[in-house]
């Protein structure tokens, strides 16, 4: 797959490098090559991602001894998510390249692209995950998660042993005390199996969502219909649907005001105090449609806060 002139490759490779024990996924030493596994058509699969300046080269292994599951269609629309190229990242640098106070922060990270999650459904989970806490000890449920419903993967060939996140009817099947005794509050366990319920049933369809996001046929309408329905599932607030709609569909103009790194981070930028979810919801506003990426820019400038 071609990428954008001058892709940035450091937050992807600090999005999906964030567990140091490397359960689900792994960056090589050199940091040009990521493997990751994942639930792939209810199967584990090893998506192998190895770039260079320009290009990224995309395999993706099935089970050892077991016939590996190519479909190009949805896996180009899968890299298209995960690499941040469902919307042109450089729509903000153009538009707003001359702000005072954004434009020499985009100048720095000309080239930035959201990196996202393989599916909304991890994406979705990750941001149920990381309420209200910091990013470690979201890692850390995140991981304890996968150990309990994700599925080991040896995809053979001296490849590495990794176990894949796991898809909505497995954590549909958990008891909720597991994950209680894994670490999660009751009422975060309680969403995580009420979300997945509700994709297994047909009530919640985040991968018919995905397809027409990835055909181009969204709009702020579709958006506002899927907003609603996800803030009809106690447990989610507009954070949690805003980061979904950015890490799982490419969606760029959720407002991520709630944000505490992209308050803290637009007080850096203004040299201001930090604002409230209110005062960073009306400096957002200006960039409307934007607001989400805006907010990744904010969340790279602190390097080590960017969820």
């Amino acid at each position: 797959m071609a990428l954008p002139g001058h892709y940035r490759f450091e937050e992807f490779v600090h999005f999906h490098d964030r567990d140091a024990q490397q359960l689900a996924e792994r960056v090589d030493a050199g940091g040009r090559q990521l493997y990751k596994a994942i639930t792939w058509k209810s199967r584990p699969a090893l998506l192998q991602l190895q770039w260079q300046s320009a290009s990224v080269r995309a395999c993706l292994h099935g089970p050892q001894g077991e016939p590996e599951l190519q479909d190009e269609q949805a896996l180009q629309a899968m890299l298209g998510r995960m690499l941040g190229l469902a919307y042109p990242a450089a729509g903000l640098e153009q538009a707003h390249g001359a702000h005072p106070e954004l434009g020499p922060l985009l100048r720095r990270q000309a080239g930035l692209h959201v990196p996202g999650s393989p599916t909304p459904f991890e994406a979705l989970t990750w941001a149920i995950t990381g309420q209200q806490i910091t990013v470690a000890v979201a890692v850390a449920l995140r991981r304890k998660l996968i150990a309990l419903a994700g599925q080991p993967l040896d995809a053979g060939g001296g490849l590495p042993l990794l176990h894949a996140y796991p898809d909505a009817a497995r954590v549909a099947r958990l008891e909720l005390q597991a994950l209680r005794s894994a670490g999660f509050s009751q009422a975060k366990a309680q969403t995580l199996l009420a979300v997945s319920r509700a994709v297994e049933q047909g009530l919640l369809p985040l991968d018919d969502w995905a397809a027409r996001s990835a055909s181009g046929a969204w709009n702020e309408g579709d958006v506002g219909q899927v907003t609603q329905q996800l803030l009809a599932i106690k447990g989610i607030g507009p954070w949690t649907v805003n980061y979904t709609l950015l890490r799982g569909y490419g969606w760029p103009d959720g407002s991520l005001h709630g944000d505490v790194a992209v308050r803290r981070a637009i007080a850096r930028l203004t040299g201001e105090d930090k604002p409230d979810a209110r005062a960073a919801s009306a400096w957002l506003a200006q960039f409307k449609p934007w607001r989400a990426l805006v907010a990744a820019h904010l969340w790279a400038s602190l390097a080590d806060s960017a969820y």
